[in-house]
Parts: structure tokens; sequence; C-alpha cells
């Protein structure tokens, strides 16, 4: 008898659920990020404290998915606050009003990530559609290392659009910074 496949089981928390579950999250972070786990900005202490500074931002939400009781993805993001510094040092020609934010405009997505043996099967696509699922902002952005390839090329079908780079740390890497409108409440 061949038993069934567990369905992917796709769960919300805010940031006390993100606290609960940080042990899990860590191994799933460990495991996506183990080639750059020696660069200091990619350490997992460094991690969980912007993980941390995310989750006491207004609109913040975590999306976990689980195939049994193994977690093999997440996302979360939040809204930008006013004057957010989520732009600072943007190289792109583009209007200075796209990057205004009002504390209502721009949900950021900060991670989005799905363990290796996980990939390929659009459990990315469902972790953030789910992230994204009734948002009132009426865009959301994210940052993609070019190079990420798979991830960007993701993004791109998803209706992301590149507005120009942002280096968001002194130590971190430059990223693509990228955008797309929302429809209401449906995300």
């Amino acid at each position: 008898m061949v038993s069934s496949p567990a369905e992917l089981t796709i769960e919300c928390h805010n940031s006390q659920g993100m606290r609960r579950l940080k042990n899990e999250l860590l191994a799933v972070y460990e495991e996506v990020y183990v080639e750059r786990l020696n660069n200091p900005f990619f350490t997992p202490e460094r991690f969980w404290g912007r993980l941390e500074g995310y989750a006491s931002r207004d609109g913040f939400r975590l999306v976990t998915a689980r195939l049994g009781s193994e977690l093999i993805g997440f996302t979360l993001g939040e809204t930008l606050p006013e004057g957010s510094g989520w732009w600072r040092g943007f190289k792109g020609d583009i209007n200075p009003e796209l990057l205004n934010e009002t504390g209502k405009r721009t949900f950021a997505i900060n991670e989005l990530m799905v363990r290796p043996a996980w990939r390929r099967r659009r459990y990315a696509k469902r972790l953030s559609a789910a992230l994204l699922e009734g948002r009132t902002e009426e865009r959301a952005t994210l940052l993609v290392r070019a190079e990420n390839t798979p991830a960007y090329t993701a993004y791109l079908s998803w209706g992301f659009k590149v507005l120009g780079q942002v280096k968001p740390f002194e130590d971190s890497p430059t990223y693509e910074a990228m955008v797309r409108e929302l429809d209401g409440a449906t995300g």
C-alpha cells in the first residue's frame, strides 16, 4: 500500500507566533543559507535580530508552510512605516515619489524561503500569495539578489518589477528592489 503525500498546511502567525517558532525558523534559515553563514551579515544571530525588528512593526505577518509536522518554508513581512529607511541608498532612475512611504502604502516582504528539498513545487508562490492575501496596502516590495536567478525569475513571473538597487545595510549585499501593485483587499 502506498501512503499519500502529506498536504501542505499554510498558517499565519503574529510576532508572538514567530518567537514560538524561533528554533524551527532558524533551522530553515541555516539550511537555506548554509553557504553564507560565515559572512557576518548572514549569521543566525543577525538574521534573528532583523526578524525581531520586522516583528515590532505594524502589519507584521509570518506565514509558514508544513508538510505533515515538518516546516518546509516561511515568508514574512510588515507595512513600511512613514519615512521608512527601506529605500535608503536607492540607486535608480525613477520618480522620487515612488520612494515616499506613508505608513499605509507599501507592504515589505522581508523573507521568503523554502528548504532546498522542497523547491520547484510552487510552494514559494503559495507562501507569497498567503502573505499578501487581504493586504490593504497599494503595493508590495521585496529585495532580491540578481544572481539568485530562480527567485529573481519567480518574482518577475508573479508581477514584480525592478525599480533599482538598494544596499540596506553597510555590510549587506546590494539587492534589486522590486515592487508589485496589490489589488486591494485580495493582494
